[in-house]
């Protein structure tokens, strides 16, 4: 099996809710290791209010260190409004714009204050800003495999939206198990059929697992053809805005791992790999583990 697999890491994820301060030289040194390790893409950074994420409020700054000289790594900003994405595209250093779109409507409120209805609006009119810089969007399905607070939730509700992304344009969306609640099962269906039924779309996941439940979801999604994969270092991270529904996101060092069992192709550096799993030790304070070759 030779098949090529877009691999996402997400600091910005890890980093937007640990509850003490890390300086901006600290996701500067952070940042630029994972740069070295052969990612596809690095969503690392994120432009919006900083009373609501205080913890990315020198992202700007963060962007502005960077060094891109040796590195074919990409890069990515959330951004929850206009004025969000007309500061990120800012940056020629940025490629892309992710947006989180819920599919709950008590999550959508909770996490951009914002009714869905509002929310699509406000993401047709990023769209437009994000073409003007010639960049591109990846929106993600927040609850994409359900909810825990009881919101309609069906796979013709992740049909519906994925529909009206591609009507305006929208190549990429990746479907985010927020609060963990997705079922192996869960992923591999609603993966498959959003992939099936929408061809044009590079479909990813951003799945939030506890460690014992990472190998059957992660299987799950590439049963169903998924190539695009979100991990974080040692697993930290997930939504704040979630509240006691976090849970964390799968942990790079296992999604590598089991990858690369699985015979599919990837381009990671094994000692780039190393030290910056060690550095995520040593920022988020969590137990050191084996990389798996």
């Amino acid at each position: 099996m030779n098949n090529k697999i877009t691999l996402v890491e997400c600091p910005r994820d890890a980093m937007q809710g640990w509850a003490n301060p890390i300086s901006t030289q600290t996701k500067i040194d952070y940042i630029q290791q994972l740069l070295r390790v052969g990612f596809d893409v690095l969503d690392c950074v994120s432009f919006v209010s900083p009373k609501a994420i205080p913890q990315m409020a020198d992202s700007a700054t963060v962007l502005q260190q960077l060094d891109l000289t040796n590195t074919a790594t990409k890069l990515l900003a959330i951004v929850a409004n206009t004025r969000g994405a007309e500061e990120a595209c800012g940056f020629d250093s940025l490629s892309y714009l992710g947006y989180p779109f819920s599919i709950s409507e008590t999550f959508q409120q909770l996490n951009t204050n914002s009714s869905i209805g509002e929310s699509w609006e406000r993401l047709q009119q990023i769209q437009e800003i994000t073409i003007s810089a010639k960049k591109q969007m990846v929106v993600y399905f927040s609850m994409g495999f359900g909810n825990p607070y009881g919101d309609l939730f069906d796979a013709d509700v992740i049909t519906e939206w994925a529909e009206k992304m591609q009507n305006i344009g929208i190549g990429i969306i990746s479907l985010a198990d927020t609060a963990g609640v997705a079922s192996p099962e869960s992923v591999r269906s609603i993966t498959a059929d959003t992939i099936r039924n929408f061809p044009g779309l590079e479909v990813g996941v951003h799945l939030h697992s506890t460690t014992d439940g990472l190998p059957d979801k992660l299987d799950a999604a590439l049963d169903a053809g998924c190539f695009r994969i979100d991990g974080a270092m040692k697993g930290v991270g997930g939504c704040p805005m979630a509240q006691n529904a976090l849970v964390g996101n799968m942990d790079t060092e296992s999604i590598v791992g089991m990858l690369k069992s699985r015979l599919y192709s990837l381009h990671i550096d094994p000692d780039a790999l190393q030290k910056a799993s060690f550095m995520a030790t040593q920022i988020f304070n969590v137990t050191p583990n084996a990389i798996q070759a």
